[in-house]
């Protein structure tokens, strides 16, 4: 198998595990046996190249059956409680809001079925009902209600539950991100200080409906979800920073990953973000031309490995690796492209940004029927910003969380930015036509990111005979 590179094994390894993922969820099927047979004729038939890659993919798609199948057995279990009443309890993965009917809503992990029977279960389930005020992070939670279906990323629900706190967690990180929300709290003034948390963490429920709506009529919803997205930005721009030593840029940008992740509580996107920025930065400093196709496989097929259920319906799971090759595969690309030079931090980050839009656009327009005319400028507008905001954003919530007497003085350059960002959100949206409900089908979707990928192999292959090199993320130049 000399003749195939590596990166590209790498990537269609990956891809066949992705593919056994995606074919077990309908597919009932354990190939142990393949597994053990494979492994020996792939050493064998490594001469043979065009056998041994089909032996490759077959052992990727074997490996992806075989945890997707394991993964359906235990969801099973669940299944088969669905329209009981059962008692339930875990651990709460977010503090809780207010739903539907003042009732106090929340996802738990690590579910242990009590009743009717007592054992594990697989999977997240989310809880609405009454009985408690506030569900924290880390809280160990009981519930009795009936078990119906899940949706998307948690795989049952139940509504108007009877709520138990048993235990209450003290956790120092969780203490530390409320501790957080109350300085940013205190150092801004509302709408700005529910914005900045949406921001930084990602933390929505207190941003008023009418300026959630505008987000989402200009495009720009995504800037206030627990996305990988924003940390991506943050690593860029850090990169770009007039820091000269190359380990000291690591050090930041590696700082800069951990401070986020221990911020937004090791939500599952932003683990996801810090996978692929953690290896791209390596790669960097040791000089490893990895390219960006390995590391978006790489890291989807060892996260859904990890929990099968990313790749059979978190919405969340897809769309950031979307934005992923946007960022890292077209924005280089159209970079190459423009300019002879590197471009500077805001049109590097615009273009990045138009990238990812442009990626996750057919998508969201399948699941959600919406479409944002002016999205484009809107994000070209604001994400730009957005680094900015954080930081001045972290700087106001530690003022109002350590000195609240002078939180004041320090949280103006970010009140003065987040109300440019909002005043901008407030004038687009109310732009009369610019958002209307246009809904498309599967297979024009997938026709539309085949375009894509055909443009973006098209624009490579000339920059390629033009002898122009295209940076993804994981080669940034100094």
């Amino acid at each position: 198998m000399k003749k195939y590179h590596r990166t590209t094994l790498i990537t269609l390894f990956c891809l066949s595990i992705l593919g056994g993922l995606g074919l077990a969820r309908v597919i009932n099927f354990t190939p142990q046996i393949w597994l053990l047979t494979l492994s020996p004729l792939l050493l064998a038939a490594r001469k043979q190249r065009i056998i041994g890659l089909y032996l490759l993919v077959l052992m990727g798609f074997g490996v992806g059956l075989w945890r997707g199948t394991v993964y359906m057995q235990k969801l099973s279990m669940l299944d088969s409680y669905i329209g009981q009443k059962v008692t339930v309890q875990g651990k709460v993965l977010a503090d809780s809001v207010y739903g539907k009917n003042s009732q106090v809503d929340f996802q738990i992990g690590g579910v242990w079925l009590l009743g009717p029977d007592s054992h594990p279960l697989t999977g997240k389930i989310r809880v609405s009902g009454f009985g408690i005020h506030m569900a924290y992070k880390g809280d160990t939670v009981r519930a009795y209600g009936k078990l119906y279906p899940g949706l998307g990323s948690y795989q049952g629900r139940i509504s108007y539950a009877q709520l138990e706190t048993i235990a209450a967690s003290h956790n120092w990180l969780n203490d530390g991100a409320r501790r957080f929300s109350a300085g940013m709290q205190n150092a801004l003034p509302e709408p700005q200080a529910s914005f900045a948390l949406g921001l930084l963490v990602g933390q929505r429920n207190t941003l008023p409906a009418i300026i959630t709506n505008q987000l989402i009529m200009v495009g720009l919803v995504h800037i206030v979800a627990v996305s990988g997205y924003n940390l991506t930005v943050l690593v860029r721009a850090a990169q770009r920073l007039g820091v000269r030593s190359k380990y000291q840029r690591l050090i930041v940008s590696l700082g800069l990953i951990l401070a986020f992740v221990l911020v937004t509580g090791f939500s599952a996107s932003i683990v996801r973000a810090a996978v692929v920025s953690v290896l791209s930065l390596l790669a960097w400093y040791y000089g490893l031309r990895v390219r960006p196709a390995v590391l978006i496989t790489l890291a989807a097929a060892l996260t859904a490995l990890f929990n099968p259920f990313y790749i059979w319906g978190d919405l969340g799971w897809y769309l950031s690796f979307l934005a992923f090759f946007g960022i890292m595969v077209i924005a280089p690309a159209v970079s190459a492209r423009i300019f002879s030079r590197p471009p500077k931090l805001m049109t590097a980050v615009v273009l990045e940004t138009l990238s990812a839009e442009v990626m996750t656009l057919p998508l969201i327009m399948m699941s959600f029927s919406q479409l944002s005319l002016i999205a484009l400028v809107a994000n070209a507008l604001v994400v730009p910003l957005v680094p900015f905001a954080m930081l001045l954003s972290a700087v106001a919530a530690g003022a109002g969380a350590l000195i609240p007497q002078f939180a004041g003085w320090l949280a103006w350059p970010a009140r003065l930015l987040l109300t440019y960002m909002l005043d901008v959100v407030h004038l687009l949206a109310n732009l009369p036509s610019i958002f209307i409900h246009r809904s498309i089908g599967l297979g024009y979707m997938l026709a539309l990111y085949a375009l894509a990928l055909a443009g973006v192999a098209i624009l490579r292959h000339k920059l390629a005979r033009s002898s122009k090199k295209v940076d993804g993320f994981a080669q940034i130049t100094p």
